[in-house]
C-alpha cells in the first residue's frame, strides 16, 4: 500500500522556513532592543551630564547674586561657565533686558521659558548661605573666633570625631561643642561678635512689624540664626512657626541691598535656541528600518528554502528507496557524511539485516522440512508395511514409531520454548536445589561423559530447565567428539558466580563460527544430517534458559582441539545458610 505524502506543513522545508523566520525575528528583535537600550543609555548619559552642567551653572551664579548687590560684572563669570559646559549660557532681568550672553549673535530667546530663576533669599524657600550682607565678620573678629576655635579643639582633642568648618562669613564651627557653657571656650565662640550683635539688634527689630510684638523682650537670635525663648512666655496668637516665617522674611529684607535682584537664567545649546522637547524617529528612518527589517526576512527565507531543498533531496530518494515493493528494494547510496548520510547507512545496515532474516527464514522452512520430513517418512513407512503384511506389528516396530515420535516432540517442544522467549511468555519455576543432584541423572545419561563436581552449592533454579540446559549442551558436545575422545562436565566457584563448563575434545568450531552457534537455526554441518547436527535449535534455547536464570553461557572454541561452554550463575540465587538453634 503506498503512503501518502507527506503534508507540507509538516515537511522539513517547512520547519527549516519556520525555524529560520523565527530565528530572523529574534534577531531582528534583539537588535531594535539592544539599538534602542544603547540609544537611551547616551540620552540619559548626555541628560545626566546636561543635568550636571546645569547644576553648575546655577549654584555658580547664585553663589554670585549672594555675594554682588549688582549684575554688572557677571558677563566674565557667564563666559566662564559656557566655556566649561559648552552651552549658551544667557541672563536676563523680569522684564526680559539682557544682562549678560555668552552667544549675543545667537538666536533671540526673549519669549523662550527660563531654565531657573537666580534669586539667592528665595532658592526653593531658602536664603543661600552665602548671602551674609552685614553679617561678614571683620579681619580681627575672625583672628578672635579661630583662636577661640583652636582652644576648643584642643580641650576636646581626646575626641576623635571633632571637626572644624568655617561659615560663608568666616565664622568657625566646631562640632561637637561640649553641652556645657564656658566649657573649652564654647561661651566664647558662640557669643556674637559686634558686627554680628548690631546686625542681630537691627534684623530683631524688623521683626516687630511682623509678630506685632516686642521681639526682644520674648526671644534671643544667635550668631546662626538659632532662636533661643527667653523666660516670659511667647503670647498666645504668636506660634514658634510664627516666628520663624517672621525671622524669614526680616532676614531677606535685610540682606536685599547686598544680594543681586532676581534674574532669568537660559540654558541652552550653543548657538541655538531652546532644545527640542522630544526625540522622535522620522518617517524615513521608520521606512529605512522596515525595509532592512524586509530584506533580513527575505535573506532568511531564501537561504532556508535552498538549504531545505538540499537537505530533503537525498531524503526523498531515502523514502521513495523504501517505499519499493521489497521484491525491488536496493541498497541506497551513501554519498554524504552527515546525518542523512548515516541514514542511509543505517537503512543499508536494515536491509542487510532483512536479507540476513530472509535467509534465516527460509533456512528455518527448510530445515523444519527436513527434520520433520525424515520422522514422518519412517513412521509412514513403517505403517504401510505393517498395513501390507511386509513388517510384523512386534514391539520392536513399536519401539521404533515410539523413537520417531520423540524426536517429532522434541522439535515442537524447541520450537515451542524459543516462541515463549521471544514472546516473552517463557516462564521457569525455581526452587532451592542441590545443584549435583541434579546435573549427576543428566550426566549419567550420556555415557563416557566425565563429571568433575568440585563444589555443590544450593541454588534457587528450575530444576527441570537445567536439565534440559545441561542435556542440550552434553548432546551437543558428544555428537560433536569421536569415540577416542571425552566430554567433561566440572563446577566451580569463582567470585560471585556459580560457573558450569562442559568441555569435550571434538572437532571444534572455526573461529569465524563461534560468534553464530547461538543463532537459532544454524549449524556447523551445512548438510542437515541427524547424525552429524540437531535441528539447530538446542544452543538457542540454551542461552534463553540461562538468560532466564540472571546468567550467562559463552563458548570458545579451537579446530582439532575441542570446545569449551561455560554458564555462569549468579551466587545470589543461593539458599541463605541454615540458623542453628
Amino acid at each position: 500500500m503506498r503512503v501518502p505524502d507527506l503534508p507540507f506543513h509538516r515537511s522539513l522545508i517547512m520547519r527549516l522556513l519556520a525555524t529560520s523566520i523565527l530565528i530572523a525575528v529574534a534577531a531582528i528583535t534583539a537588535a531594535t532592543w539592544l539599538t534602542a537600550h544603547t540609544t537611551t543609555q547616551a540620552i540619559q548619559q548626555q541628560q545626566g551630564r546636561s543635568i550636571t552642567d546645569d547644576a553648575l551653572i546655577h549654584d555658580t551664579l547664585i553663589g554670585y547674586a549672594a555675594t554682588h548687590a549688582q549684575w554688572d560684572g557677571v558677563a566674565p563669570t557667564v563666559a566662564d561657565l559656557s566655556a566649561r559646559t559648552g552651552h549658551r549660557v544667557t541672563l536676563l532681568t523680569r522684564d526680559r533686558q539682557v544682562l549678560a550672553d555668552s552667544a549675543p549673535a545667537g538666536p533671540d530667546i526673549g519669549a523662550a521659558r527660563p531654565s531657573a530663576t537666580i534669586d539667592p533669599l528665595r532658592e526653593n524657600g531658602v536664603i543661600d548661605a552665602r548671602a551674609v550682607g552685614p553679617y561678614r565678620l571683620s579681619a580681627a573678629e575672625r583672628r578672635a573666633l579661630d583662636g577661640y576655635a583652636r582652644q576648643a579643639m584642643e580641650c576636646m582633642k581626646g575626641n576623635l570625631n571633632i571637626r572644624l568648618t568655617h561659615l560663608p562669613n568666616g565664622r568657625p564651627v566646631v562640632s561637637p561643642l561640649p553641652t556645657e557653657s564656658g566649657v573649652c571656650a564654647a561661651k566664647e565662640l558662640l557669643a556674637p561678635t559686634p558686627t554680628e550683635a548690631k546686625a542681630l539688634t537691627a534684623l530683631t527689630g524688623m521683626m516687630d512689624g511682623c509678630t506685632r510684638l516686642k521681639t526682644s523682650a520674648y526671644i534671643s537670635i544667635g550668631p546662626v540664626f538659632e532662636v533661643t525663648p527667653l523666660s516670659r512666655p511667647l503670647p498666645r496668637d504668636v506660634t514658634p512657626a510664627d516666628v520663624q516665617k517672621c525671622l524669614l522674611a526680616a532676614r531677606q529684607a535685610q540682606l536685599t541691598p547686598y544680594v543681586a535682584p532676581p534674574a532669568l537664567l537660559f540654558i541652552t545649546d550653543a548657538g541655538s535656541g531652546p532644545a527640542p522637547a522630544s526625540i522622535s524617529l522620522t518617517r524615513g528612518n521608520v521606512a529605512r528600518i522596515a525595509a532592512g527589517t524586509g530584506l533580513v526576512l527575505v535573506v532568511a527565507i531564501a537561504v532556508t528554502v535552498l538549504v531545505g531543498t538540499r537537505l530533503a533531496r537525498p531524503l526523498r530518494l531515502l523514502t521513495e528507496s523504501v517505499r519499493r515493493p521489497v521484491e525491488q528494494q536496493t541498497r541506497v547510496p551513501v554519498g554524504r557524511r552527515d546525518e542523512i548520510g548515516y541514514l542511509a547507512s543505517a537503512l543499508n545496515d536494515l536491509f542487510d539485516r532483512r536479507e540476513t532474516l530472509e535467509a534465516q527464514r527460509q533456512a528455518l522452512v527448510s530445515d523444519l522440512a527436513h527434520e520433520l520430513r525424515t520422522p514422518l517418512t519412517n513412521i509412514r513407512g513403517w505403517l504401510e508395511a505393517a498395513q501390507d503384511g511386509m513388517a510384523p506389528t512386534d514391539p520392536r516396530l513399536l519401539e521404533v514409531l515410539l523413537d520417531e515420535t520423540v524426536v517429532l516432540h522434541r522439535i515442537v517442544d524447541d520450537l515451542r520454548d524459543l516462541a515463549a522467549a521471544d514472546s516473552g511468555t517463557l516462564r521457569i519455576h525455581p526452587e532451592f536445589v542441590f545443584v549435583n543432584d541434579v546435573l549427576a541423572p543428566v550426566v549419567e545419561a550420556h555415557r563416557g561423559v566425565t563429571a568433575d563436581f568440585t563444589v555443590d552449592p544450593q541454588l534457587s533454579v528450575d530444576p527441570v530447565r537445567l536439565r534440559q540446559i545441561v542435556g542440550n549442551l552434553l548432546s551437543n558436545a558428544v555428537r560433536h567428539t569421536g569415540p577416542d575422545g571425552q566430554v567433561t562436565v566440572r563446577t566451580t566457584v569463582t567470585g560471585e558466580d556459580f560457573v558450569l563448563q562442559v568441555t569435550d575434545t571434538g572437532e571444534g568450531i572455526a573461529a569465524q563460527d563461534l560468534a553464530k552457534i547461538f543463532d537459532r537455526f544454524w549449524r556447523t554441518d551445512a548438510s542437515r544430517s541427524r547424525s552429524t547436527g540437531g535441528s539447530g535449535l538446542g544452543l538457542a534455547i540454551v542461552r534463553k534458559l540461562v538468560e532466564a536464570h540472571d546468567g550467562r553461557v559463552t563458548a570458545t572454541s579451537e579446530l582439532g582441539v575441542g570446545s569449551t561452554f561455560t554458564v555462569t550463575l549468579p551466587l545470589s540465587r543461593q539458599a541463605p545458610p541454615a540458623r542453628t538453634p
